[in-house]
């Protein structure tokens, strides 16, 4: 067999199987034992599984694994409940064969399309397995979610990840984006979709996962991920469960002060709303892929990416990388986790002269109408910050924007049914600020820059040399 092209699925199961030292146990909840299958129709299953076993019913798996709080067992919690106490029984019941083992334990708990087709596939899948044996354990989990329309298509594009998952975990461990890329192999991202990675244990302890969240946009294994402000990997579905979101859309290189005030001044605003808790917000901070790319060789420079990611991670952010450049869609995404929850988005003057634009709909076709269906027909409101018009010291806010004749009811419409609103009570003072600006006064080494951007953010700009600042890191 040759293991240097792209195998098969049967091809990888059969080559785990073959393989004397990689041995452990399948624990599978929801969708089927679609994953330990493979194994077992390539042939050779005994050289690889110690056990297989699935607990459908709650009160099984509650006995198996203990009861979760949140009654939700489609969750990461879960994962890990059934990752530790695998893991530990292979080590346990298997000393025998410790010596020349890498012992590893599977598990995924999932929700695969029910009969009447009212739900969304989604599910947790992980890995605690060793490279050497008699080592400490590395660990991957992901989180899929399943496009097909048909159980049994999920079911088998389940099966197919997992082996994927498997067999790059102890195959690609070496090089951690081929691990990544070869997720999808046999399944395609029409099919499935990959919206949480992470990495870890002793063989892994350069990999940085916020880096591996960037790659699961830019790669297309999904449109959207975020971190928090400490840096961990976070899984929007989660996070966002029935949230109030507010969210600003931003280039942040660097954060200045007026993306400060419009982030204060939006929340306050939206915190008043009627049909929003403000205990139940959440504040994104969003980059889209193309403001990650260099404007000159459209290319990602991942420590620029994780120079502003750390800035804003070091404010408190919650950070979301997305490939939706249109709003619309970018509203569709959140709005599938809201459940009808308020989202706030902030926008300067010309983002929402741009909304406007129709040149941006062409690929719709119903045009402006078709997209604003989707943007203004969820729970959505548009918080407008002020700036100067170009090229004069006079402040104009959303009804100062040129719109054509024609469009101009359809924006009194929005504005009337509270849609669209005034960010009131900004900072004018921060009005004149340009993230461009700042940023070639902070390469030519100019001091003007320093009163343009929060202290925490001139500090990590000039310690670490950020941004080209023409320093030396000591």
């Amino acid at each position: 067999m040759d293991f240097a092209k792209k195998l098969t699925t049967k091809e990888k199961a059969l080559r785990i199987n073959l393989d004397n030292k990689i041995y452990g146990s399948f624990a599978e909840i929801g969708a089927g034992q679609d994953v330990a299958a493979n194994f077992f129709k390539a042939g050779g299953a005994s050289g690889t599984v110690a056990k297989t076993m699935s607990a459908y019913d709650m009160a099984f798996s509650d006995a198996i694994y203990g009861p979760e709080e949140t009654k939700r067992y489609v969750c990461e919690p879960r994962l890990i409940k059934m990752i530790d106490k695998e893991y530990r029984l292979c080590i346990k019941r298997l000393q025998h064969k410790a010596e020349d083992t890498c012992f590893f334990a599977f598990a995924d708990t999932v929700e695969a399309l029910n009969y009447k087709r009212t739900n969304e596939g989604r599910g947790w899948m992980g890995l605690r397995f060793q490279l050497t044996p008699k080592s400490e354990p590395n660990e991957c989990v992901i989180h899929i979610r399943m496009k097909d329309n048909d159980p049994i298509l999920q079911q088998q594009a389940v099966g197919y990840v997992g082996v994927n998952l498997i067999y790059g975990c102890f195959f690609l461990y070496d090089n951690p984006e081929e691990l990544l890329n070869s997720l999808l192999d046999e399944v395609t991202s029409n099919r499935m979709e990959i919206d949480f990675f992470r990495l870890s244990g002793p063989d892994f302890k350069d990999v940085d996962n916020r880096i591996f969240s960037l790659k699961l946009v830019k790669n297309g294994l999904t449109k959207a991920t975020m971190f928090g402000p400490d840096g961990e990997v976070l899984q929007p579905a989660d996070v966002l469960y029935k949230k109030n979101i507010l969210i600003l859309r931003g280039r942040f290189r660097p954060v200045t002060k007026v993306n400060i005030d419009m982030l204060e001044r939006g929340y306050a605003q939206f915190s008043k709303e009627p049909d929003v808790n403000p205990e139940n917000i959440i504040t994104l901070s969003e980059l889209t892929l193309s403001d990650l790319k260099d404007s000159n060789e459209g290319e990602i420079d991942e420590k620029d990416f994780m120079d502003r990611v750390n800035i804003l991670c070091s404010l408190g952010q919650t950070v979301m990388i997305s490939n939706y450049p249109e709003y619309y869609k970018l509203i569709a995404y959140l709005s599938k986790f809201t459940r009808n929850k308020k989202i706030g988005m902030i926008l300067g003057v010309y983002s929402i002269e741009k909304i406007f634009m129709e040149k941006y709909y062409t690929d719709l076709k119903g045009g402006i109408l078709e997209s604003f269906g989707i943007l203004f027909g969820r729970n959505i409101k548009l918080l407008v910050y002020p700036s100067y018009r170009k090229g004069s010291s006079e402040i104009i806010h959303s009804e100062d924007i040129f719109l054509p004749e024609h469009l101009v009811q359809l924006f009194m419409y929005l504005v009337a049914n509270n849609k669209i609103e005034n960010i009131l009570g900004c900072d004018e003072k921060h009005l004149h600020i340009i993230s461009d600006d700042v940023l070639t006064s902070i390469k030519h080494g100019e001091t003007s820059w320093e009163e343009l951007v929060p202290q925490k953010v001139a500090e990590q700009i000039k310690d670490n040399c950020l941004f080209d600042y023409p320093c030396k890191i000591e």
